[in-house]
């Protein structure tokens, strides 16, 4: 039998076969594990995974942005407006990889609160792997869908997206342990 000494409450991992516990209560707690951590980043990627199969989305998005573009510029032409609904759409990509990459981030480092463990690039690195095959993934989903092309450009766009999301959480992370620490200072 193992030393239930070593399962602290720092350990990711919950044991099934201490006596204290009856494997329902196992099953529950991972359940309940999977649904709080990886569960929305599943639904996220079900959402990027519909909107790609879409096949005319550039028809649905072009009949949002382009009356907004034209009452906020009246006098634009044709081919700014092209460009416009590109770059507004390649912004969308950005922000959707971002966000999946925080998701993913957050399912596999799977936070605490006051969380002690120090930023690790390792992580970070396996997110923007992890979400670079998706967007491969993607793309390469794109081929089958008839008014959709697949582009190595949009896997990178896609890719910069997670990688800016990693790089907010970074950013993040000093100013989260600094605020902790002000507060355990102002405690004492």
């Amino acid at each position: 039998m193992p030393n239930p000494a070593r399962f602290g409450k720092w350990n990711n991992y919950k044991v099934c076969f201490l006596p204290v516990e009856p494997a329902f209560v196992c099953v529950v707690s991972r359940f309940r594990s999977f649904v709080k951590y990886w569960l929305p980043a599943g639904i996220w990627m079900v959402l990027i995974f519909s909107a790609s199969g879409d096949a005319r989305s550039y028809q649905h998005s072009s009949r949002i942005i382009v009356p907004i573009m034209r009452w906020l510029f009246p006098g634009i032409s044709a081919q700014a407006l092209d460009l416009a609904v590109l770059l507004v759409r390649k912004c969308a990509h950005l922000t959707e990889y971002a966000v999946l990459a925080l998701l993913f981030w957050r399912a596999i480092r799977r936070p605490i609160k006051r969380d002690p463990r120090p930023w690790s690039w390792t992580l970070a690195g396996r997110v923007l792997l992890c979400v670079a095959f998706y967007a491969a993934s993607d793309e390469f989903h794109q081929l089958f869908v008839p008014t959709r092309d697949a582009s190595l450009r949009d896997v990178a766009i896609d890719t910069c997206g997670a990688a800016l999301g990693i790089f907010m959480l970074w950013g993040m992370h000093p100013w989260r342990s600094r605020r902790g620490s002000v507060i355990a200072r102002s405690d004492a």
